[in-house]
């Protein structure tokens, strides 16, 4: 039997974030230096920051909701979707700070050009196959 359960279930919904457009490179390609501490520089999703933190926090709340669900032993089957909801919904975060991260750094190294820009593309490249074989 089916029950009602109370895991929110996150919408794939992409519009609750800023236009990664909105995100300009800093001036002089100072972008994304995860070596260098002292670098003075934001990331491209730090413009949405608020609405990732919101959309984790839901994320985090469903993961909670299944724990609670394997431990009040509900059906198996609305335990599957419930990870389906919560998987789309870490996709869906996934490919946004992937938007953001090619709008905002990969373009500023790109402009920077040089092994800063073949850098940044390898680093995307590989971002994005480990994102398509998760």
């Amino acid at each position: 039997m089916n029950e009602n359960i109370d895991v929110p279930v996150v919408p794939d919904d992409a519009s609750t974030l800023a236009d990664p457009a909105d995100a300009a490179a800093p001036a002089g390609g100072d972008c994304c230096h995860p070596d260098d501490p002292d670098s003075s520089h934001q990331h491209g999703y730090i413009t949405a920051k608020d609405n990732y933190m919101r959309r984790l926090r839901r994320i985090e709340g469903q993961a909670r909701g299944l724990q609670r669900m394997v431990e009040e032993e509900k059906y198996c089957i609305d335990i599957l979707t419930q990870v389906s909801a919560m998987t789309k919904a870490l996709q869906s975060v996934a490919l946004e700070l992937l938007e953001d991260h090619m709008a905002h750094c990969v373009v500023a190294a790109a402009r920077e050009g040089g092994q800063a820009a073949e850098d940044k593309i390898q680093e995307a490249s590989e971002a994005i196959a480990r994102l398509v074989r998760s």
